[in-house]
């Protein structure tokens, strides 16, 4: 279980990115931006998209629209601190297998920066071989995936190894925030 009586570290001066695309599961990518913010950092939309995305309720439902402040091929790891992948089975599904998707979320290992991955987020770690000897978990759907690739996979609310944070689904946000916060805050 997470601690919800402690206080969120401060990430001010820190700019973290959320990799999303059409599909991305609402609370996943809403409540990383309300915590990133309210821990002081800034918290950019980067997509292949140019000027808007489509967020979900669950795979289905059509949920909000969210602007996109940078369009992948603008931007790289060096101009963000740490990588949020939220996950919604179509999201995941088109960032895997977009090649600059790849070679973005890729940068953020090579520049050793935080990433935190939850739900179907996880998907596009096993394209740019970040999964291998890791201990991680994610939705339940994807473990054959991530064990194939290599991966330690666990059933728990939040893992942390070597720089990455993943947790399940929505209902483990809370420690996923907060995993994700102190991680930026310790690499500062």
């Amino acid at each position: 279980m997470s601690d919800t009586t402690a206080e969120a570290p401060s990430i001010e001066g820190r700019t973290v990115a959320l990799l999303v695309t059409d599909g991305v599961e609402l609370p996943e990518l809403t409540e990383p931006l309300a915590a990133i913010r309210d821990a002081g950092g800034t918290a950019k939309i980067v997509s292949p998209k140019k000027e808007s995305l489509q967020a979900m309720s669950g795979d289905w439902e059509h949920a909000d629209h969210f602007g996109v402040d940078h369009q992948l091929g603008t931007v790289g790891a060096e101009d963000f601190d740490a990588l949020v992948l939220p996950g919604g089975t179509l999201n995941a599904d088109a960032l895997r297998v977009d090649e600059q998707a790849r070679e973005f979320v890729a940068g953020f290992f090579e520049d050793s920066k935080p990433v935190a991955a939850i739900c179907h987020g996880p998907w596009i770690l096993t394209e740019v071989g970040q999964v291998s000897g890791r201990r991680m978990t994610s939705v339940g759907a994807l473990r054959t995936d991530l064990v194939n690739a290599g991966a330690d996979w666990v059933d728990e609310e939040v893992v942390v190894d070597r720089g990455l944070v993943t947790s399940r689904t929505p209902a483990d946000l809370e420690a996923f925030d907060a995993a994700l916060l102190k991680l930026v805050a310790e690499r500062g």
